[in-house]
């Protein structure tokens, strides 16, 4: 199966209904899946992804914002950690958990900060704010083949131009999922995402 470099962000999805959506996400090929920590329930719902779904996609939370909050998540079976600032305490716990760590950057600084400590890979974000040209500055000065996923601003009308730039991948929100949103919703919210994503990446 082809491992496409989306994370879907569920943000305020409940525990009733996470399963369902996850389902449909899987199925549609993105299998990677985090639920902001500011959703209800975020860590009941991180728990039942990774019980049903652990094996054939990556769970994790978004909007971690402490050292606490991520032995929580990785209680519950997350196994993705991804903030929306970088903040070095929150990476270093994340990497002696086990975890991955994927920190907010929007600044060469915060994107140096971050991987000095440790950080698997950079959300940059917010991206509809830096945009491809500002991606296109950033990597001419990160190390060969740090990853940089561009978040907030990224979607299927711009996939091309963000990779382009020398984005790796995604994280995408309300493309994908809005509170409310039914399976079918997502499932077609999907298919519109992947084949973007297909086209642009081959």
């Amino acid at each position: 199966m082809t491992r496409r470099n989306i994370v879907a962000i569920l943000r305020g999805v409940t525990p009733d209904s996470v399963t369902q959506i996850a389902s449909v996400l899987i199925a549609a090929g993105i299998t990677k899946i985090e639920v902001p920590l500011n959703s209800p329930d975020p860590l009941l719902s991180i728990a039942q992804l990774a019980q049903q779904f652990g094996d054939d996609a990556l769970i994790g939370a978004g909007t971690v914002l402490s050292e606490q909050e991520v032995a929580q998540v990785a209680a519950a079976g997350g196994r993705l950690i991804v903030s929306p600032d970088t903040n070095p305490a929150v990476v270093a716990a994340t990497k002696a958990a086990g975890l991955l760590a994927y920190p907010g950057a929007m600044t060469p600084s915060e994107c140096f900060s971050a991987l000095r400590a440790g950080a698997d890979g950079l959300k940059l974000f917010p991206g509809s704010l830096i945009g491809p040209d500002g991606l296109r500055a950033i990597r001419a000065v990160l190390p060969v083949g740090t990853e940089v996923l561009a978040v907030g601003g990224a979607g299927p009308e711009n996939f091309a131009a963000w990779r382009a730039a020398g984005a790796d991948g995604f994280g995408i929100g309300t493309a994908l999922f809005r509170p409310g949103d039914t399976a079918a919703t997502v499932a077609g919210n999907a298919a519109a995402v992947v084949q973007a994503y297909d086209a642009a990446y081959g």
